[in-house]
């Protein structure tokens, strides 16, 4: 059952399956739209609302999942500009060369993501980025929560766009007055952040922001993870990058253990091997970067579908789910669950019993533990 619905209809699973083709970008989303340098991003929604400032921007799923997921694709040489965030902002590089700085002056240090790279970026500090790579360059982003709160521009931002006829309301909506849009009065209108307020936010320096990026070098993977892990078809690896999520690894630590509104993981598999069947009640994302993935959902009456890079699915909370690696080399994907809690793993029967038989089992604290030293219920 799905939240006591049912199993996923066909024609759910279509509505939450996103593909790449899907993505529709928009160039307008921001107030440094027109800002020389800044004028060629191009800004995606594809789950939650975001934190876009166009209410024109196309968001691919809009439903709550405690979360939202977007993107910027941006040239060689493109920024971002300096703004700060009120919740979790999570950069996934999936292409390219980011160099990413922070400070209310972009001064305070700066550290560069490449193909791979996760970057927890803290809240309530500046942040931009430059493309230093191909003109290709993408990152998603994974924002905390629901409601963001928006954000809060660089007062050099503000400044800048007002040059190009561009405001931003209290009540963040961008006002275009070369597109006709009228000033409202200034008293309704976003102004710089005084000088006092940013002197008071916090500080990071280099080595400290670096504690909150995972490379490759940096992800622990676990190829006991998961009950299934010690069965033919579950021996998925697991690494953990921003909170414990869903490993039922005991050892295993998260590079980014923080509060977010959700948790991040790299999972990845040979040809044939994924996740056997299991559910849990966060709502989850699955995004593909390599390779080619089959998800079936539901424990009878399946549906399946199938993801190639860059893909994503959004998989309802209590529906049951399996994962699987269909291409014919090593395959990776991200797992994004909401909350800021441990995601306790719910087995089916089948697959408890065959693990069971190979020695393993879940203990009562949910990690995996010798079977023969569980205590059995009464009766067994």
């Amino acid at each position: 059952m799905v939240n006591g619905e049912g199993p996923v209809t066909a024609e759910e699973l279509r509505r939450r399956t996103i593909r790449r083709a899907d993505f529709v970008s928009c160039n307008q989303a921001f107030i440094d739209c027109r800002t020389p340098g800044s004028d060629r991003k191009e800004n995606y929604s594809m789950i939650g609302p975001g934190v876009t400032q166009n209410p024109n921007q196309v968001v691919n799923l809009r439903e709550p999942h405690g979360f939202n997921i977007g993107a910027a694709a941006m040239p060689h040489g493109v920024t971002n500009n300096l703004h700060l965030h009120f919740t979790a902002e999570v950069f996934l590089c999936f292409r390219g060369e980011f160099l990413l700085r922070w400070g209310a002056g972009g001064d305070e240090g700066e550290l560069v993501l490449r193909e791979g790279d996760i970057a927890s970026i803290p809240t309530w500090i500046f942040r931009g980025f430059t493309n230093i790579g191909p003109d290709d360059g993408w990152l998603f982003t994974v924002l905390g929560h629901d409601d963001t709160g928006g954000i809060i521009w660089g007062p050099s931002v503000l400044r800048e766009a007002e040059r190009h006829g561009l405001f931003l309301s209290a009540d963040n909506q961008l006002i275009d007055t070369v597109a006709g849009d009228e000033v409202p009065d200034p008293a309704e209108l976003v102004r710089p952040m005084a000088a006092g307020d940013i002197a008071a936010l916090p500080s990071y320096d280099a080595d400290r922001m670096r504690r909150r990026v995972a490379t490759a070098d940096d992800l622990q993977w676990s190829s006991r993870a998961l009950l299934g892990s010690v069965l033919p078809g579950g021996r998925a690896e697991l690494a953990a990058v921003i909170g414990f999520g869903m490993s039922e690894d005991r050892d295993q630590e998260p590079r980014v253990y923080q509060p977010h509104g959700h948790n991040v993981a790299w999972l990845r598999a040979e040809p044939g091997e994924g996740v056997l069947l299991h559910r849990h009640d966060e709502t989850q994302v699955l995004m593909v970067k390599d390779g080619e993935w089959e998800v079936t959902l539901n424990r009878h009456d399946e549906v399946s579908v199938r993801l190639g890079p860059w893909d994503m699915l959004s998989v309802p909370s209590g529906a049951w789910r399996s994962i699987r690696n269909v291409s014919d080399s090593t395959a990776s994907l991200l797992v994004v669950n909401s909350g800021d809690g441990r995601v306790r793993l719910e087995w089916d029967e089948e697959v408890v019993k065959a693990a069971a038989d190979a020695g393993v089992g879940v203990d009562h604290n949910g990690y995996l533990a010798p079977y023969h030293l569980l205590p059995r219920p009464a009766g067994r």
